[in-house]
């Protein structure tokens, strides 16, 4: 309803805070939608849902990645230390 509201200019002024209000939310909040709207649209610049999913997938694999390496790492130093020990055969 408020995005519809929004490019209209005569209902335009207000129209977050009555759609807000008809909803029984908080304006900031229906703000908020509307612009992430805005931005999945493509009618505003800026990151959309979608590609803050991607990122957070890939920042989390990230982690990952860098915590199997350090695992095998430490294990590759320990199996290369316990081949330099002397054996008492």
């Amino acid at each position: 309803m408020a995005v519809e509201l929004r490019p209209d200019p005569a209902t335009k002024p207000g129209a977050i805070a009555r759609v807000a209000e008809q909803l029984g939310m908080h304006r900031e909040t229906l703000r908020n939608w509307v612009r992430q709207a805005e931005i999945d649209g493509g009618a505003r610049p800026g990151t959309t849902t979608s590609d803050s999913q991607r990122v957070a997938e890939l920042e989390r694999e990230v982690r990952e990645l860098r915590r199997a390496n350090h695992i095998l790492k430490t294990a590759s130093a320990f199996f290369a230390a316990e081949l330099d020990r002397p054996t008492s055969r």
